[in-house]
C-alpha cells in the first residue's frame, strides 16, 4: 500500500493562544479530540468528523518544562522556529472566499490574492502567528464575488 494522502501539518509554537485564534477565528478549524500527551497542545479539525486525527496540530512550548516535549518529538532550535524553512507553503483547497476575506479583515489578517487564469484557481496567501505561508484556493469564480 502506497501513501493516500497528507494527513496532518504541526507547527511548534511560543504561545499556543495566539495560533489557536489564527486558526480558530481566521481558518474556521475546530478544536477537538487530543491525546493527554504529557507537553501542551492542540489538534484543529476542519469540522466534527474527527475520524483523521485533525488537520494542523498545534505543538506548545512549555518554557518551564520544554522537555516533556523535547522527550516526545526530539529538540528543535527555538531561533529556527518562524517562517516556513525550507517548505515554501501549505495550501488547502476552500470555498467561500468573501466569507474568509471579511475574516481576514475582522482579524485584521493581511493576504495577497491572485488569479490563475488557465486553472480556473483563485490563490490566496496568508501568513499564520508562526510565519507559516497558508495558500487557501478557490474556484476563479469566487475572486469577483
Amino acid at each position: 500500500m502506497g501513501i493516500a494522502k497528507l494527513a496532518h501539518y504541526s507547527i511548534r509554537t511560543m504561545d499556543l493562544e495566539v495560533s489557536r485564534r489564527f486558526y480558530t477565528d481566521v481558518m474556521n478549524f475546530r478544536v477537538g479530540f487530543r491525546p493527554p500527551f504529557d507537553f501542551p497542545g492542540l489538534w484543529l479539525y476542519l469540522d466534527d468528523d474527527e475520524s483523521e486525527y485533525g488537520v494542523v496540530h498545534l505543538i506548545g512550548i512549555d518554557p518551564d518544562d520544554p522537555g516533556r516535549l523535547v522527550r516526545y518529538l526530539g529538540e528543535r532550535v527555538v531561533d529556527g522556529m518562524t517562517g516556513t524553512g525550507s517548505v515554501d507553503h501549505l495550501a488547502f483547497l476552500a470555498t467561500d472566499w468573501p466569507k474568509m476575506r471579511e475574516r481576514c479583515n475582522a482579524h485584521k489578517v493581511a493576504y495577497q490574492e491572485r488569479t490563475v487564469p488557465s486553472l480556473g484557481l483563485h490563490q490566496v496567501f496568508i501568513v499564520d502567528p508562526s510565519g507559516l505561508t497558508v495558500e487557501l484556493n478557490y474556484p476563479a469564480c469566487e475572486a469577483s464575488r
